[in-house]
């Protein structure tokens, strides 16, 4: 008889801030996500602390105060974990760690443990490896305090080499040697592109969890990982895909999110490499989240970080099964209408409609709801590409409705 599996959380506390740039009610939200973050990584939040102030404290990042409130909840309430929504400097880590007797994380390390824990390849964990070790540099002061000086010797007389310095030296070592063994891999994947030949290339970018890999499997056939978590894609995944008779390659990218660590964007360069060598960008959105706005400006600015902003883009509004409305009784008359209580047909006249026509689609991967209509647009953005490209090729690939009608002849 199979055991049953127990899943220990680890018990966490979160932390935020409110500022001049950082209204509560956008707080509210990253700490949702934090919250989420966190869930994913092993933890559960018990309860959250913020603060408003003008600017982080540069010693603890909150007050002494506040500071003193949660070591006494860590305290008795056994607090395993407490996660920042920001950054911390490494002076910050230290100084909260001598006051707060647990392990003290930022959104970063958050990430960067999610990402360590996803990563199923070689190629992912020597990426995941490279951006640790270099968040982790300026760090390494406090990890060591059990030896002041390494032992001298004979010939080994005068300052020697501290303890942190040895260390500091192995892992710039660490990153010289991950670094040459990424661009060793960069390579690799640089002659497999150019192995797959003059087809068209579409990449699925967009938000963490937004569906992506639920979409790739929906239309490439195909047996990626699926999981409501973040980042449950990490490794590029690419099929050959045919709707009706055009072939395309369709790769399903790592998921964007807010505040993404720099080192993740420069260690995952070769993956992000898909999306910049691609000819169509698909860009899902889950409409099902209330932020999904905040999300694709998250999604455009890194697109725009890679260099990947000038693609032609399908922007696909996934999970409309799942999109619910708030709704005002109609005795109601304080309660003021906002983008929450639109329906999808009210969406579809703001800036949606200026996407366009033909670049706007309403979809479910789950449930393939109208799934005809996303082939047939993604079909021909992708045969425009290749007539463009193959002008020779173009009665190959007829209008999709020429191809139905041919089809139904057959």
């Amino acid at each position: 008889m199979l055991e049953k599996e127990t899943i220990n959380f680890e018990k966490t506390a979160i932390v935020g801030i409110v500022t001049q740039n950082q209204s509560e009610d956008k707080l509210n939200e990253y700490l949702d996500e934090l919250d989420f973050l966190t869930y994913t990584a092993g933890g559960e939040v018990v309860k959250r602390f913020w603060q408003k102030m003008d600017k982080p404290n540069p010693k603890t990042f909150l007050g002494t105060g506040k500071i003193d409130e949660i070591h006494l909840f860590v305290k008795e309430n056994g607090i395993s974990t407490l996660i920042f929504d920001d950054e911390l400097t490494p002076s910050q880590q230290k100084n909260i760690s001598k006051i707060i007797d647990c392990k003290i994380l930022d959104r970063t390390n958050l990430i960067l443990d999610i990402f360590a824990q996803r990563a199923e390849t070689s190629y992912a964990r020597t990426q995941v490896e490279l951006a640790q070790c270099i968040y982790l540099l300026p760090r390494l002061s406090g990890l060591w305090t059990h030896l002041e000086r390494q032992k001298g010797g004979i010939g080994m007389r005068g300052p020697g080499e501290t303890e942190i310095e040895t260390d500091r030296r192995i892992v710039r070592d660490r990153i010289s040697l991950l670094k040459e063994k990424i661009k060793t891999i960069d390579k690799q994947m640089s002659v497999q592109r150019s192995n797959r030949g003059a087809m068209v290339r579409v990449a699925l970018v967009g938000y963490t969890n937004v569906g992506k890999s639920t979409l790739m499997n929906a239309v490439g056939k195909s047996d990626v990982f699926v999981e409501n978590k973040l980042f449950a894609t990490l490794d590029t995944t690419v099929r050959k895909v045919v709707i009706k008779n055009l072939p395309f390659l369709l790769s399903d990218t790592v998921g964007f999110i807010r505040k993404l660590p720099t080192q993740l964007v420069d260690s995952f360069k070769s993956t992000l490499d898909e999306v910049r060598e691609a000819d169509l960008l698909l860009h899902v959105v889950d409409i099902s989240h209330p932020d999904f706005e905040d999300h694709i400006a998250s999604v455009n600015q890194t697109l725009a970080d890679i260099k990947a902003k000038d693609k032609p883009v399908l922007m696909v509004f996934n999970k409309i099964d799942a999109y619910k409305n708030l709704t005002i009784d109609e005795d109601d008359l304080i309660t003021e209408k906002t983008p929450r209580h639109f329906t999808l047909e009210e969406w579809k006249t703001t800036w949606m409609n200026r996407v366009g026509e033909e670049n706007a689609l309403f979809i479910s991967a789950t449930n393939k709801q109208n799934f005809e209509e996303f082939r047939e647009r993604v079909y021909e953005a992708v045969r425009q590409i290749h007539i463009t490209r193959f002008p020779y090729n173009k009665f190959l690939y007829p209008d999709y409705k020429d191809a139905i009608e041919k089809e139904e002849k057959e």
